[in-house]
């Protein structure tokens, strides 16, 4: 008797449709020059932290109903001195997904939680770094279907990181297109 394994539906299909569609657009020889999702980071900074310790504690709390994982405080690096901040002080939140965990994470956000922004159009294609990597700010985090709007005492936002294995900035473009991501101007019936 064999148990059955959980493989996230983007996991299959990463496997199934995504690399051979970037094998063909790119000429690749093997699968294993497709470019891949390492990982996707959610950072977030809390404003007013400094005065109000339980602003930090909420963040972390979101986070984790969000993704499914344990969020850890980040700290400030430095002293300024104009917005009362010590060094090493908590500042926000960051989680970092990897595996089934990532991929569940990408799925929700491209099939529930974007469809719910306003008036949403599709993202911005023009946010990648030039090494593969593309970043998603979110002005809301009541898109995300988790959190309690009627417990959300301060509107704040998020940059979610996806980090790929991508070379540039076309290959990692093709690679979240084709995983799904809504960007401006692709059509859905590429996707």
């Amino acid at each position: 008797m064999s148990a059955t394994t959980y493989t996230p539906r983007l996991a299959v299909k990463y496997r199934k449709d995504v690399i051979p569609a970037l094998m063909k657009k790119f000429g690749y020889k093997t699968v294993m020059q497709a470019p891949k999702l390492q990982k996707i980071c959610i950072n977030r900074g809390v404003n007013g932290a400094v005065n109000d310790k339980k602003l930090i504690d909420i963040t972390i709390n979101e986070l984790e109903q969000i993704t499914g994982q344990k969020a850890v405080p980040t700290t400030s690096k430095k002293d300024i001195s104009n917005f009362k901040l010590r060094k090493g002080m908590p500042i926000g939140a960051k989680v970092t997904l990897r595996g089934e965990k990532m991929y569940e994470f990408l799925d929700r956000l491209v099939s529930v939680s974007l469809p719910r922004v306003r008036d949403f159009k599709g993202i911005s294609d023009k946010a990648f770094d030039g090494r593969g990597n593309y970043t998603l700010g979110v002005t809301e985090q009541i898109i995300f279907p988790e959190i309690d709007i009627d417990k959300v005492n301060k509107i704040t936002g998020m940059d979610i990181t996806f980090v790929t294995t991508a070379s540039n900035n076309e290959e990692a473009f093709e690679l979240l297109k084709e995983l799904g991501m809504p960007f401006k101007g692709t059509n859905k019936k590429d996707q």
